[in-house]
């Protein structure tokens, strides 16, 4: 608790700290603050018009920071919250434009994680935090990630171990009817129309095109990439197979230094290969959990060309495959 204390001291005296949660870890700064709000941006690299999250500890603080905000999305916060879920509403005019990217709109999230939730009340209740990430690398799941990245930038790491889920949380669109899933995280799209009993997953809003503002974390720049080139092959798990397998003799053929991300249960196909295993297929959330410190190894052994199975699991399949394929560039190669 000493510890927490010094850090929300930190926080409300213009700081920054990384904290962790249960998603990934976070980059924390005053979200009331715009000097703070720079801050961060200035820190990990970041476009001042991609929008941080404001964390908060309470429901009652929703009230404090944003307007209008309709019953399904009290719904939504009775059900999901705390957790990783992040409600985008119109905001009040005790947010600055430098938290929201110059949107009228807020991002917000309550986080399960008890470390987050001590350290949020610490620094007065609104921390505004993207991941603790040099922008565009992969986010960090531990402490170690984040002192990698950030370590002579910020001033304060708290570790509180391995993020638990390893992706970022689901952000649903709340100033809309339907409402629309902008990410897909952890929580399903699924699981969010047994709640709302309607909700837009449309794939053309998870990428904001050409000078159009992002309304949420992620949706136009680039990603979680590793230096690698990374490639993902999509078809049938015998063709996929074989034909990581001819790609990456053919990468090793020109001299460069290759892995393959693939199952447990599909790794012993890839003969000689250096294959790094997500997990099993049965076991969706080992693969996220595993995601992010995966693509970071790749940098660690300096692999140059990297091939990758899909994973379409059952529930998080879409929330993988969308960092998957922003890591990736988009470049899939779909095979008959």
């Amino acid at each position: 608790m000493e510890a927490l204390e010094r850090a929300g001291e930190i926080i409300k005296s213009g700081g920054l700290v990384a904290f962790p949660t249960e998603t990934v870890y976070g980059l924390g700064g005053n979200a009331l603050d715009p000097q703070s709000s720079a801050k961060i941006y200035a820190a990990k690299g970041r476009p001042s018009d991609n929008p941080l999250i404001v964390h908060i500890a309470g429901m009652e603080d929703l009230y404090r920071i944003a307007e209008n905000v309709p019953a399904p999305a009290e719904r939504l916060a009775a059900e999901c919250w705390p957790g990783p879920l992040t409600m985008i509403f119109e905001k009040k005019a005790i947010v600055p434009d430098e938290t929201t990217g110059g949107l009228s709109t807020v991002a917000v999230r309550m986080p399960s994680d008890r470390i987050a939730a001590l350290f949020i009340r610490a620094a007065g209740g609104f921390v505004a935090a993207p991941s603790a990430n040099i922008s565009g690398r992969p986010s960090p799941t531990k402490a170690s990630h984040v002192a990698e990245d950030l370590g002579d930038r910020i001033d304060m790491i708290i570790d509180g171990g391995d993020s638990v889920i390893g992706l970022e949380s689901t952000i649903v669109d709340c100033t809309r009817e339907p409402f629309v899933i902008l990410r897909p995280g952890y929580i399903s799209a699924a699981r969010l129309k047994e709640i709302l009993g309607d909700v837009i997953c449309d794939p053309a809003r998870m990428t904001a095109k050409g000078d159009e503002a992002p309304k949420a974390p992620g949706m136009k720049y680039r990603h979680y990439a590793p230096k690698a080139s990374l490639t993902i092959v999509e078809g049938s798990r015998e063709n996929v197979i074989a034909a990581i397998r001819d790609l990456a003799s053919e990468a090793l053929s020109k001299g460069q230094k290759t892995a393959v991300l693939c199952s447990s249960e599909t790794a012993p196909e890839y003969g000689g290969l250096h294959t790094l295993p997500l997990g099993s297929l049965s076991d969706e959330e080992e693969i996220a959990h595993s995601l992010f410190d995966t693509l970071r190894r790749l940098d660690d052994e300096n692999i140059d060309a990297v091939f990758s199975e899909s994973f379409g699991t059952e529930n998080m399949g879409a929330a993988i495959m969308n960092r998957l394929l922003k890591a990736a560039g988009n470049k899939v190669i779909f095979i008959s």
